[in-house]
């Protein structure tokens, strides 16, 4: 492995644990077994960092979506999938990260947040219309409403004055929140299909 994807990796690592702002360049250093220049040899700062690791998390996660679409059988599956993909992401991550590029990162922050307002955008509007045309969702639900709704309920898991980790186990308010949307878009089709799949996880 090269020093420069090293370094990206174990950043990565120790953000996605720790959260960025907790996490110093000493420290990376340190894990690596290198000095803070070397590290400095690739990437000019902290910021220039952090934007390295985001852009390595968003690729992860564009291609579990694209795998999610590939291996799913119909909308309400696809959900399904990416419910088991997001409490895996959350039962490793510090749900700070966000919150810290917000404040100190704005680079990255901005990089997320064109992943946020387009990729995942088109992810869910995507569903939806998907859900419709297979009589899983109502014809009469609002798909931009519901998808800017969806998009915003995702990212609320990460502010900590709403969901604070010490009190809430995220992992059942992605669930709580995903059921609640579910069952106000489905058909009585959908909700079969809903009833099916939580059988299915609780078998496994």
């Amino acid at each position: 492995m090269e020093t420069q994807e090293r370094i990206l990796m174990k950043a990565h690592e120790l953000f996605m644990r720790y959260g960025v702002r907790s996490v110093s360049m000493d420290e990376i250093a340190a894990h690596l077994g290198m000095s803070k220049k070397t590290i400095y040899q690739f990437y000019a700062d902290k910021d220039a960092l952090v934007e390295g690791v985001i852009g390595i998390e968003i690729t992860n996660k564009e291609g579990e979506c694209a795998l999610c679409k590939t291996n799913c059988e119909n909308a309400i599956h696809e959900i399904f999938l990416s419910i088991e993909g997001m409490q895996e992401m959350l039962s490793s991550m510090n749900t700070s990260l966000v919150y810290d590029l917000e404040k100190y990162h704005p680079k990255a922050f901005k990089k997320l947040s064109k992943y946020k307002d387009e990729f995942l955008y088109d992810i869910i509007k995507d569903n939806l219309e998907r859900g419709i045309q297979e009589e899983l969702y109502k014809e009469t639900i609002n798909i931009e409403i519901l998808t800017r709704f969806r998009l915003a309920s995702v990212f609320l898991l990460f502010n900590p004055e709403i969901f604070p980790q010490t009190k809430y186990k995220l992992v059942t308010v992605v669930e709580e929140i995903t059921d609640n949307f579910l069952y106000g878009l489905v058909t009585p089709k959908g909700q079969k299909m809903i009833s099916k799949y939580k059988q299915q996880r609780q078998t496994k």
